[in-house]
């Protein structure tokens, strides 16, 4: 008998699988105390980290994109002054620390701004060669670190001039809410700005004093950490086709202090698409920390909760051995009792009468081999028909089986450890959902500046006396300037004099209107429009339409749910996901929300978190536009939520675990007992019509074997039975046939 084939290798896969899965059961549902820092915070504290480097990175390749673009149009217009030069590009832009322009061929200074920026580190080197003016990181005398950018101002008839601006690599302006710290890291684990530890320098006591030296420590020591982390490829850093952030990043458990662990997630900047679009600033080597000390949780379980899991384990133990008895009886017992009983008519032995088992289809075989029994000459056989009686078939057993595991499937799947919504959600979730939604806001606020600041930098360019060359400046602009779809310009009367890209809309100029303005309301998409007098032509006016598919894919960050940007009606105008242009939000706690935002306290609105228990557990930000530039009393806010189901915590992890736990008891159902439907029940079904055929006299169909089993024995054996009637009856009937051929013949 083939050692994989039969009714026996189901049956003990079948108790293999219950006892894996009941010591499994033991093992996930009973002694599995809390973490000491739950896996939500910590997968919220890289969430964190990653945002923050996602800003410093857009930061600084912002200031180096707007830097090679003003220079580019300053070298394609006319000759300008260097005093010049710096005080245009100081109203622009108010993002560098200092600026200088200085003669290449002389190396005297033509004017500065801001910083005073030293010059020792100019060489031949920076200055020519493959890496000819790439931005490179200078400490200053004070210690401090600054990224330098260059670009050369290449006037007609006048010498080369280089252009220094002076960028710090400081965190980004966000809010870090109370307790959390960040830091820039440099390749080397050197720490070159920190954030958050300034808010504790005023303390008081001893106590606070060694914490804060405390927390100081673990800064610096995880710092180290995620620079050796964020040295690996981002490819072999991750698991096997994970996605996500395109840059290393991960979480670091620190040592804990006065009931609070330290906890860190570290991101290393990177382009957002790595593929189609290089940055300037993931070529640095820096990598953002984000550290947060939290409660420490109690590990321990109580004697109830193992006590659980042995309780789970013991019963399916009982219900598979259950199980398995009745496939072991109705199943397994009967086939090899017909096994044997084929085999010993099939070697002549016709003795002693089969042993019928009492039901389903081996009932019917084994009446068919008792009938074949007596044609074949047994004594006290019977070849008559069979009696009427009906008999269930295998399928019984087999629901029977699957309903005794079904019992123990089903509750635990369904009913145990089930949550509801008094679930305790960490306070630091909620907090971390307010505050990355701040940032989210800040990361949309900071966009649609530098929307408003590309125009009024493309504004001193235009001459609106000639329509042609303002239409190709335009192109060029919406050209290098992806996140517009039309740019036009817009005299007092309201009529576009030139334009690019798409259709235009209508902009009315007025001393009250806001630069940034959104309407649309009706179509298929709001319009967001951003807008820059044009300098020397009073009343007219450059307007850009921002996408609103640039907006939605700054909203689109992981661990934070739906993402959302509304107007002061709680209308939609951007979202993560799909949505109707101006609908509401889907929740009716959400609006309130949006205006408890914008609620004037004390210098302007602040971003609110909440939790809502409605039927489930949802945890709700709303985070205000506030801030510098044009976009900042505007009235938009950054709404998110998500449900709490999706946290790592452990009354969701203990829900996810019984569910799994159910689903593998069904997946060993279906497996095992499809198995032995398939392999045994099918072909005996077959096997008992195909006996019963041969017993009511069908001598010319041909039984072959389908598996070489238990079954297939049985059929070899029912094929040898035909041939020796067949033999029989040829006998019989030629010696009926030889007395009458002797009388003829005389």
């Amino acid at each position: 008998m083939p050692l994989l084939g039969g009714i026996r290798p189901p049956i003990a896969v079948l108790c293999v699988l219950i006892l894996a899965l009941a010591g499994l059961t033991a093992k996930v549902l009973g002694p599995s105390g809390e973490p000491v820092v739950p896996k939500a915070v910590l997968s919220s504290q890289k969430h964190f980290a990653e945002d923050g480097a996602i800003a410093l990175r857009a930061s600084i390749d912002e200031r180096i994109t707007d830097l090679r673009r003003t220079v580019a149009a300053l070298n394609a217009g006319k000759p300008a002054e260097p005093e010049q030069v710096l005080s245009d590009l100081g109203r622009t832009y108010q993002k560098w620390t200092g600026t200088t322009i200085l003669d290449l061929k002389s190396g005297d200074v033509l004017a500065a701004r801001g910083e005073r920026i030293p010059l020792a580190w100019l060489d031949k080197e920076v200055l020519t060669g493959k890496h000819a003016l790439a931005p490179r990181m200078v400490r200053l005398e004070t210690g401090d670190v600054r990224l330098m950018t260059m670009a050369v101002l290449d006037f007609e008839d006048r010498p080369q001039q280089l252009l220094i601006a002076s960028n710090s690599l400081s965190v980004p302006a966000i809010n870090l809410g109370p307790f959390r710290t960040m830091a820039v890291v440099a390749q080397d684990g050197e720490v070159l700005a920190t954030a958050g530890f300034e808010q504790n320098e005023a303390l008081n006591s001893d106590q606070e004093r060694k914490e804060l030296t405390f927390l100081q420590k673990q800064m610096s020591r995880m710092a180290e950490q995620a620079a050796e982390h964020t040295a690996e490829h981002p490819v072999s850093a991750k698991e096997p086709g994970s996605r996500g952030y395109p840059g290393v990043s991960g979480t670091l458990l620190g040592d804990d202090y006065n009931g609070r662990v330290a906890t860190a997630g570290y991101a290393s900047l990177a382009s957002s698409d790595p593929e189609e679009k290089k940055s300037v600033a993931a070529g640095l080597g820096l990598t953002v920390v984000a550290m947060l000390p939290v409660v420490q949780q109690q590990g321990g379980v109580g004697p109830d909760r193992e006590l659980f899991g042995l309780i789970a384990a013991g019963a399916l133990v009982v219900l598979g051995l259950l199980a398995a008895a009745v496939l072991w009886m109705s199943v397994q017992r009967p086939l090899l009792r017909l096994f044997l009983e084929s085999r010993r008519l099939a070697r002549g032995d016709l003795t002693r009468p089969v042993s019928v088992p009492r039901w389903g289809e081996a009932a019917r075989v084994g009446t068919a081999l008792e009938r074949l029994r007596g044609q074949l000459g047994g004594p006290g056989g019977t070849d008559g028909a069979p009696g009427g009686k009906v008999r269930l078939g295998l399928r019984v057993p087999l629901a029977v089986t699957a309903v005794l595991l079904l019992l123990w499937c089903v509750p635990v799947g369904l009913l145990l450890n089930r949550t509801d919504g008094s679930v305790s959600v960490p306070a630091t979730m909620v907090n971390d959902q307010r505050d990355r939604t701040d940032l989210v806001a800040d990361r949309v606020r900071r966009a649609l500046n530098e929307a408003q600041a590309d125009l009024v930098s493309t504004s001193r360019l235009i001459d609106v006396g000639d329509p042609d060359a303002t239409a190709a400046r335009l192109k060029d602009a919406l050209r290098e300037h992806t996140r517009y779809q039309a740019l036009y310009v817009v005299d007092h009367t309201g009529e576009v004099v030139a334009r690019a890209g798409g259709d235009p809309h209508d902009w009315s100029d007025g001393k009250d209107l806001p630069l940034i303005r959104v309407s649309g309301k009706g179509e298929k998409k709001p319009v967001i429009q951003a807008a820059a007098p044009v300098p020397e032509h009073k009343g007219t006016t450059l307007v850009g339409e921002v996408r609103v598919e640039f907006l939605n894919s700054l909203l689109k960050r992981p661990g934070l749910g739906e993402v959302r940007v509304v107007n002061a009606d709680a209308e939609t105008l951007a979202a993560s996901g799909g949505f109707l242009a101006f609908e509401d939000l889907p929740n009716n706690a959400l609006p309130d929300l949006v205006r408890a935002g914008n609620v004037p306290v004390g210098a302007g609105p602040v971003e609110n978190g909440l939790l809502l228990r409605d039927g489930g557990v949802t945890v709700a930000a709303a985070a205000p536009f506030s801030g510098g530039g044009v976009a900042s009393d505007i009235g938009w806010t950054v709404v998110s939520w998500q449900d709490a189901e999706h946290f790592q915590i452990t009354p969701y992890e203990r829900e996810d675990r019984s569910v799994l736990a159910g689903l593998l008891g069904l997946a060993a159902i279906v497996v095992c007992l499809g198995w032995v439907y398939l392999v045994v029940a099918r072909p005996l079904r077959a096997l008992a019509a195909g006996a019963e055929k041969l017993a009511d006299g069908d001598l010319k169909t041909v039984h072959y074997p389908r598996y070489q089993d238990e079954v297939g024995a049985i059929v070899r054996s029912l094929e040898l039975i035909r041939q020796q009637l067949q033999a029989r009856r040829q006998n019989q009937a030629r010696r009926a046939a030889e007395p009458r051929l002797g009388a003829g013949g005389r």
